[in-house]
């Protein structure tokens, strides 16, 4: 026969239960939320921003290897057939993450522009690295400086004695073509520590348009018999806080006479 305090005790139990059942249901949304993409609109463009970063297991002090990747895509309502010309692509990085390119041999833009490929491993492997996609509508074959889809091959350089990552592009549709694009890291404080710019070359706006780049950046090398870690990172969470979600990273597209925005929010789950 149970008592009325076993009753009381039964509902208590069962209310702790549903209200466990209803966090766990809440985390597990805001994870899967913050995992999808970002879709930015502005007038007639669309751009689709996503990214992550791995492992999902961080230090909560020091910093760890990991792998970036971002990704974007780029289209217009059905008002304008056409985006505008695409001139300047901005990445930032969180400041719970930075580059680490000392001691990390360099690739020089002549021993990779003109080439494919193979021949732009050749010239710059010790470089090397990360490797991405890369899409256009080209709608001049002849006069396009991109091909419709290309692999990417990016390489630690430098510009005029700023670092930058050489993003070699080279496709064989319609015709075989590559095309160099720098990305050249910035250091500032703030929320985004690390940034990543890109100037497109200058398209008439009968030659084409691209729609879309991606970039997976990962490397470790040896400098001075030390382990050196392109990219690292660390977890962002308060002592005590396992689970910290925060801004991963921001991209701004400047085309002519519009510029989007897109932030993407991650989450990290903190070791130690």
């Amino acid at each position: 026969m149970r008592t009325s305090t076993g009753k009381s005790n039964g509902r208590k139990t069962g209310r702790a239960k549903l209200l466990a059942a209803l966090a766990a249901a809440a985390v597990l949304a805001l994870v899967a939320g913050i995992a999808h993409a970002e879709v930015s609109q502005k007038g007639t463009i669309r751009v689709t921003f996503e990214g992550e970063i791995k492992p999902h297991a961080l230090p909560r002090s020091n910093e760890a290897p990991v792998t970036v990747s971002v990704s974007t895509h780029i289209a217009t309502t059905e008002d304008l057939p056409e985006p505008p010309e695409l001139l300047r692509i901005s990445l930032a990085i969180n400041r719970n993450g930075h580059i680490d390119y000392t001691g990390l041999p360099q690739c020089h833009y002549k021993n990779i522009q003109p080439s494919n490929n193979r021949e732009a491993l050749q010239s710059c492997h010790s470089s090397l690295v990360g490797t991405g996609y890369f899409s256009a509508n080209v709608l001049l074959p002849e006069q396009s400086p991109f091909p419709s889809r290309g692999k990417i091959y990016a390489f630690n350089g430098e510009v005029l004695g700023h670092p930058v990552i050489f993003a070699h592009i080279y496709g064989t549709e319609p015709v075989p073509t590559s095309f160099v694009l720098p990305f050249v890291v910035r250091h500032s404080n703030g929320k985004y520590a690390t940034t990543l710019v890109a100037y497109l070359p200058k398209v008439k706006a009968n030659w084409g348009f691209i729609t879309g780049i991606s970039l997976k950046l990962n490397r470790s090398f040896r400098y001075k018999g030390k382990t050196h870690n392109y990219l690292s990172a660390s977890c962002p969470a308060p002592k005590g806080v396992k689970l910290a979600g925060f801004a991963f990273a921001k991209a701004e597209f400047v085309f002519v006479g519009n510029t989007v925005t897109s932030t993407l929010n991650r989450s990290c789950r903190a070791k130690g």
